[in-house]
């Protein structure tokens, strides 16, 4: 792969310098200096289509997002690979401990909260068909999908069944610590290439799990983001905090297949797969599951 000639095509002519970014376990992120100012160009993994990620989507989502001050500028959109350079935000991510600060969580909630009252996304994002997919692709590409598999559809099955259908609203559906970035400006949120329409309590949920908040910071959570806290809304959440945990295992499923990135994709699913056991078997989520149904 020949990063330089990648970023030639949006600054052809100009001195470049390039710095790979870490963190990253889906694609290969470079920061790019050109006349003195940074961006980042995000090159995509091989076949992350299976992942559910459309990067025609991702650009939309993230210029959106841009529009709405919450995510960085959008800066070019490589066809017909959709490659997606943005702006470099000046800043790091907020660490766990901070972001469940009151003051910080109420930020959060604040640009969440502004995405799913923006305007539309044009992908499609439900948990229930994605945990599916997930299944059908690493099975298609050689990879055994672990037993908690049939368990794990059960309860997500009953999940769905008891929710009933849910209104849809524009949400990132990756909202992991990495992706909160504190600049001069406040917090930005970056990666929208899950970004569709869904759920806006499995951004929540998806929100609380990845930051381990507990029982009074989910409340906090929600009264931040509706300015009260209904026991149904609280409920709804704590369901989806199961599946958030079930797609992200999923997608360690399937990345053991497809990823060239020199990560323990197994691993990683099995964290997820014992968090969600250990979330049905918690008081918690059977009394959400009851109250919901």
């Amino acid at each position: 792969m020949d990063v330089e000639r990648i970023a030639a095509r949006v600054w052809p002519g100009r001195p470049l310098q390039l710095e790979p970014l870490g963190g990253g376990i889906t694609n290969r992120n470079f920061k790019v200096e050109c006349d003195g100012r940074f961006y980042v160009l995000r090159i995509g993994g091989r076949d992350t289509h299976l992942l559910g990620i459309d990067r025609q989507a991702e650009y939309s989502a993230a210029s959106v997002a841009a529009e709405l001050g919450v995510g960085p500028e959008v800066v070019a959109f490589l066809e017909p690979e959709g490659y997606l350079v943005t702006r470099f935000v000046e800043g790091v991510p907020v660490p766990p401990e901070e972001i469940s600060r009151p003051e910080v969580l109420r930020e959060a909630a604040g640009l969440v909260r502004c995405v799913h009252e923006g305007p539309p996304f044009p992908a499609r994002f439900d948990s229930f068909r994605v945990v599916e997919a997930y299944r059908a692709s690493a099975v298609t590409h050689g990879v055994e999908v672990p037993a908690g598999y049939d368990e794990a559809k059960a309860v997500a099955d009953k999940v769905e069944a008891a929710l009933g259908p849910r209104s849809e609203r524009p949400c990132h559906n990756d909202l992991l610590n990495a992706n909160f970035i504190r600049g001069p400006a406040g917090i930005q949120i970056v990666d929208w290439e899950y970004a569709g329409m869904g759920d806006r309590f499995f951004d929540l949920a998806n929100f609380a799990v990845n930051h381990d908040l507990d029982a009074d910071r989910e409340r906090l959570l929600l009264d931040a983001y509706f300015g009260e806290v209904r026991e149904r809304d609280l409920a709804h959440l704590r369901l989806m905090r199961f599946m958030s945990d079930f797609r992200e295992a999923m997608w360690g499923v399937v990345q053991q297949g497809i990823s060239e990135i020199d990560f323990d994709f197994g691993s990683y699913a099995q964290r997820h797969f014992e968090r969600m056991e250990n979330t049905v078997a918690g008081k918690p989520f059977g009394e959400a599951l009851g109250q919901i149904a």
